[in-house]
């Protein structure tokens, strides 16, 4: 009995110690603020924000503006884990609950055990929820039997992109440009550089691929216009194409010129002026001595002038719907269509201008 006594003697003093350093242990109040704020400035989201925390002898009271109530939650749960505090004063705002227009209802005030607090938070924040779906007024379900408006229009690009550019071709020199005149052009009335209108009366193709269709508006104008005079004896037209006109654009072109001219008289009619003067001179000579030969001479020269006058060629004349065939004396680049020509005003004759 002796011997058990001391034993339990050192076991009361060793708990008796244990005590009084569990109470030495008790951290002070501004240990439990600089705790407190280390665990919020270490949440991502309450690090940045204006948080104020106060301790005085175990009850934290926290402050300051939080985004939702879930970082709420979180600061009364930091501040509930520190070793001895005894209760929590949670008087954090929400920010959305600031920014509606009617104010929101005052924060709870009464002191909260670190175990229950998160909890009636919630239930008081679900109770705020319902009372604000009480107040707002019902939705109006919409109405079935009126045609619904229909919906705005789709705005285009302030800047859409530019369409691509239409592919060209070149048509080689030395391709055959036939066409067929619209205009009548006669040696008698042209001039140089009258203009004349004509339309392809064949396709212009490279390599068997039509790239203009026929029927398509040319324009061309008059090179040089001889007329067949009374002793001249020769006329003479010359032609050459100047455009092409293909949809909407007109493209220059060079071609050879077309050159046509009526056969002159030349030394046959001299020498029938010459015989008919020669004829003249010898019966006037036997009728009428010498003053009868020079008037016979005369006469016989008049009878020559007949002769040729006789003999006049006629003017070139080239009528509408002739068919002339061209070639290009240099390429030309131009939109190739399959499109057929329009029927529509043709380019401008020298007539209507």
């Amino acid at each position: 009995m002796k011997a058990k006594f001391p034993v339990l003697w050192r076991a009361g003093c060793i708990a008796l110690l244990a005590l009084a350093v569990a109470c030495s242990k008790t951290p002070n109040d501004a240990q439990v603020v600089s705790d407190v704020q280390a665990k919020l400035a270490a949440d991502s989201g309450l690090q940045n924000k204006q948080l104020t925390v106060q301790s005085s002898n175990g009850t934290v009271t926290l402050s300051g503006v939080v985004d939702n109530d879930a970082e709420r939650d979180a600061a009364t749960k930091y501040a509930a884990a520190e070793p001895g505090v005894k209760t929590v004063i949670n008087n954090l705002q929400v920010a959305s609950a600031q920014e509606e227009s009617r104010p929101s209802p005052e924060p709870m005030r009464n002191p909260v055990t670190p175990k229950s607090s998160p909890a009636r938070h919630r239930k008081s924040q679900s109770q705020r929820d319902e009372m604000a779906r009480a107040d707002a007024p019902p939705a109006t379900a919409p109405d079935q039997s009126q045609p619904r408006a229909p919906d705005p229009p789709v705005q285009a690009l302030s800047n859409p992109a530019p369409p691509p550019e239409p592919a060209k071709v070149t048509v080689p020199s030395g391709t055959s440009v036939v066409v067929r005149l619209i205009d009548t052009i006669d040696s008698a009335t042209a001039q140089a550089g009258d203009k004349f209108n004509a339309t392809l009366d064949a396709p212009i193709a490279i390599d068997g691929d039509v790239v203009v269709p026929a029927h398509y508006d040319v324009q061309g104008h008059v090179v040089n216009a001889q007329a067949s005079g009374k002793f001249a004896g020769r006329a003479l037209l010359v032609l050459q194409l100047d455009r092409i006109k293909v949809g909407d654009k007109s493209y220059e072109i060079q071609t050879d010129q077309f050159s046509q001219q009526t056969g002159s008289r030349g030394k046959n009619t001299a020498e029938k002026v010459g015989v008919g003067a020669v004829a003249g001179a010898v019966l006037g000579g036997i009728f009428g001595g010498g003053k009868g030969a020079a008037i016979g001479s005369v006469a016989g020269a008049g009878a020559g002038g007949g002769v040729q006058a006789a003999s006049k060629k006629p003017d070139i004349k080239l009528s509408a719907e002739k068919v002339l065939t061209f070639t290009l004396q240099a390429p030309v680049t131009l939109v190739p269509t399959t499109k057929p020509a329009r029927e529509g005003p043709r380019l401008d004759s020298p007539s209507a201008q």
